[in-house]
């Protein structure tokens, strides 16, 4: 394997955790009543803890990584000379101090109190998701502009991450809607996901679009360039996610009430926007890494 394929793999698992939760996290935090988020929080523990061992994990790892990309090979990945180099004087190394910190932090979350530990972890989390934009293409730009271009990674990250990262404990909410003593909660719990839902989604397209427009200048219409090709699979990929939203809101929700094979067909729903998720988050750890115009 090579020095970028590494990274590319760092990266993919890195986001995936870490866009896990964040999502879960504030979903059940903010948007789902204590009982049932206890009680979703605890079916969750060994998802998180994989989570949190691959987001750590991904983080000691990407530093070599990083080190041998920038030296000279795989010769250079551990080598003091080059690492101190990396660390003091790019800012891949400030980006790495930073997500090092947080990743830290999300090992201390897991001692605390179950309340104190959904809404620490979702804090934590959002933070090494800014992280990210502290390098790569939104810090491209100089000046003001390159402040703007990393606020709104920001929002693209966090707004995507509070839609995708929130679809695995949806899901166990939807099997909970028939159960006589939370069967309410649950449907409450869907009723406020779906709302908060909405704005993500517009945020997510709003700021994607902006964040095309300050790296390419405009659509990723040159399929010869790789990133621009990738890129818009990931927008083809996204828009589908959002079609899917849109019929289980709105064709499926409505008619649970009457209907078992709507709940059914809402799960199916939710899992293939589960697998298209992880594809989209693929695409970015990979077309991240490329350069957006012609070589």
């Amino acid at each position: 394997m090579t020095p970028d394929t590494a990274n590319i793999a760092c990266r993919f698992v890195f986001d995936g955790a870490v866009l896990f939760l964040w999502g879960s996290g504030a979903y059940l935090w903010l948007l789902v009543p204590e009982g049932l988020s206890d009680c979703i929080w605890a079916k969750l523990r060994a998802v998180r803890v994989a989570a949190v061992a691959l987001a750590v994990i991904a983080t000691v790892v990407v530093l070599p990584v990083r080190c041998a990309m920038l030296g000279n090979g795989w010769a250079d990945g551990l080598d003091g000379d080059v690492m101190t180099s990396v660390l003091t004087g790019t800012s891949v190394g400030t980006a790495w101090a930073w997500q090092a910190v947080f990743a830290a932090f999300l090992l201390v979350v897991t001692l605390l109190p179950l309340r104190q530990k959904v809404a620490a972890t979702a804090v934590v989390s959002a933070l090494l998701l800014c992280g990210l934009s502290l390098t790569g293409h939104a810090a491209m730009n100089d000046g003001w502009l390159r402040v703007l271009h990393r606020a709104n990674d920001m929002v693209h990250l966090l707004s995507g991450g509070a839609w995708v990262g929130a679809l695995i404990p949806v899901a166990l909410v939807l099997s909970r809607l028939g159960d006589s003593t939370i069967g309410a909660d649950a449907l409450t719990a869907l009723i406020r996901f779906s709302t908060a839902g909405h704005v993500a989604v517009a945020l997510v397209i709003l700021s994607g679009v902006a964040n095309s427009l300050l790296i390419i200048g405009g659509l990723p219409l040159d399929w010869s360039v790789p990133y621009q090709r990738l890129l818009f699979l990931k927008i083809a990929l996204a828009l589908l996610m959002m079609l899917i939203a849109v019929f289980n809101r709105y064709g499926l929700v409505p008619r649970m009430g009457r209907s078992h094979a709507a709940g059914k067909a809402l799960a199916a729903g939710t899992v293939g926007e589960l697998v298209i998720a992880a594809c989209v988050v693929a695409l970015v750890a990979w077309f991240g890494t490329l350069e957006p115009f012609p070589g």
